[in-house]
């Protein structure tokens, strides 16, 4: 009978430390919010925007955040054989076309995770 009750003791004991560790970090994601909170335009967001706006129609390269990667476009888009055309933007999101060799996609990407976009300087002949 003890035994029984040092086990229970041992999960309830476990079950506190869950618990209290998973109070700590929700008050950590709150006091995130609250600091984000009303300040959904920063500076490098209106930078990106107007740059989106400005390349419209033209041959860009996107670099996605590392938590929002697109495998189209890390793979057919930013490469030499297809492009990435921005075809229309808003403050939330990004409309591009990607194309490659053998076919051409439409794809909304979410501006929040683009990180940078670079124009594709077009070749010299």
């Amino acid at each position: 009978m003890e035994y029984i009750g040092f086990i229970l003791g041992i999960f309830g004991l476990m079950a506190y430390l869950q618990c209290s560790s998973l109070k700590r970090r929700i008050e950590k994601l709150e006091e995130q919010l609250t600091k984000t909170e009303g300040t959904t335009f920063h500076e490098d967001r209106r930078a990106l925007l107007e740059a989106a706006h400005s390349y419209i129609g033209q041959k860009v390269s996107l670099e996605l955040k590392e938590d929002h990667e697109d495998v189209d476009i890390m793979s057919y888009g930013n490469s030499s054989h297809g492009s990435n055309t921005i075809l229309d933007a808003d403050e939330d999101w990004l409309l591009i076309r990607i194309e490659s060799p053998k076919k051409c996609k439409d794809k909304l990407i979410r501006m929040e995770s683009v990180e940078r976009i670079t124009v594709i300087s077009p070749a010299v002949e």
